[in-house]
């Protein structure tokens, strides 16, 4: 089975998330997407139709036989059942969506219509902490049903229900207190919960990630792969590689990878006047009023923030930007900043040195494909 997930034109949507990545490779929940997949299509193989300039990283793989997926659908078995059920030619539209065509090439052929009550489409980057705890709980579940957890050190204070607690084989969890109440908790492998944390689920603290001394959680929050995460933080989604390692407040957030916020980086997530919030948008390039009342920071890959930086509510900050100085910055930061405020550039080899010198305290470096992609944003 070959899976291809198609970006469908929702590129400028999700940025500035999808201006390194295609939509079929967002992280909630546990997983990416593209992950997902690959969970409830076992001996499926999963590439991306995206833009141009990111197919280097993330090729489109084409077969005589293929499935056309909308990348922005959130599987579950049985809507990943329903696709591998499609015959060549025909289309799967689940409550009036399009999910997946069937063919040698992309189309919309015969159509099938089916329900489902509990479909996840993600139609606004918001939605990507907006409808974490639903994800999370779905990924939750797939993990318990196929993988062997080990127990709860016994110097941990725990409080509810322990099928919804899931620790995978290396990580340590000492000191800390868990409640599982409102959602679930999952603890990846060699991942670390240090001394004096409180977590109050849901919770996806991926592989090799740390909650730092005392960290204070509440969900439905994902702290990404080799993350770092410190102080309080509120229904946040962090990808993998990032730190947040001091004291301070992230709320309805979302931080890319390779991102550093500095000790004591607040953010707002709500207005003074309990207002529904306004935020940058890629595609019309202006401020658009949304219907909902909490945001708080979107932080594209290789951004950074400096020590005491204060977030304004629904702030959005590019690509490989960094940022510092005193009072608020604008609620927008374009890619390759340098301070936020005054529209300085962080020159593209000075952007490059400071993330390969980012990437190389964990023994890695840029690809000559992600350098292509950073080089290809600096000039949008």
């Amino acid at each position: 089975m070959n899976i291809i997930l198609h970006d469908l034109e929702a590129h400028l949507t999700f940025a500035p998330l999808t201006l390194t990545r295609p939509v079929g490779n967002l992280r909630m929940g546990i997983f990416t997407n593209d992950e997902r997949w690959k969970n409830y299509c076992s001996a499926a193989s999963v590439s991306f139709k995206t833009e141009d300039y990111l197919s280097g990283k993330f090729p489109c793989e084409t077969k005589a036989d293929n499935f056309w997926v909308n990348a922005a659908v959130v599987p579950n078995q049985t809507l990943a059942d329903m696709v591998s059920e499609l015959n060549s030619g025909e289309a799967l539209y689940v409550n009036n969506q399009f999910i997946a065509y069937r063919g040698s090439e992309y189309g919309r052929g015969a159509r099938i219509d089916k329900t489902l009550e509990d479909l996840i489409v993600l139609k606004h980057r918001w939605d990507i902490f907006g409808l974490n705890d639903k994800v999370l709980k779905n990924d939750f579940d797939w993990v318990k049903a196929n993988r062997n957890g080990v127990q709860l050190d016994t110097s941990n204070q725990f409080i509810g229900s322990a099928d919804q607690l899931f620790i995978e084989e290396g990580a340590i969890v000492q000191g800390a207190i868990l409640n599982t109440t409102t959602g679930p908790i999952y603890v990846g492998k060699h991942a670390e919960i240090m001394e004096g944390s409180i977590v109050r689920g849901g919770l996806a603290l991926c592989e090799h990630a740390a909650l730092k001394l005392g960290s204070k959680v509440y969900g439905a929050t994902t702290i990404g792969p080799y993350c770092k995460v410190g102080g309080e933080v509120n229904n946040v989604v962090f990808y993998a590689y990032s730190n947040k390692g001091h004291d301070g407040f992230l709320g309805n957030s979302v931080i890319g990878e390779w991102c550093n916020l500095g000790a004591d980086t607040n953010t707002s997530n709500l207005k003074n006047n309990y207002g529904f919030v306004s935020t940058y948008d890629y595609k019309t390039k202006k401020f658009e009023k949304t219907d909902i009342q909490f945001m708080g920071l979107v932080m594209g890959d290789h951004s950074k923030s400096g020590i005491n930086t204060m977030f304004n509510t629904a702030a959005v900050v590019g690509v490989s930007s960094t940022i510092f100085g005193a009072g608020f910055p604008p609620k927008f930061i374009p890619n390759f900043s340098w301070g936020g405020f005054d529209n300085e550039l962080f020159q593209f080899e000075l952007a490059l040195l400071a993330a390969n010198n980012m990437m190389s305290r964990r023994g890695l470096q840029l690809s000559d494909e992600e350098k292509s992609i950073l080089k290809r944003i600096s000039n949008i």
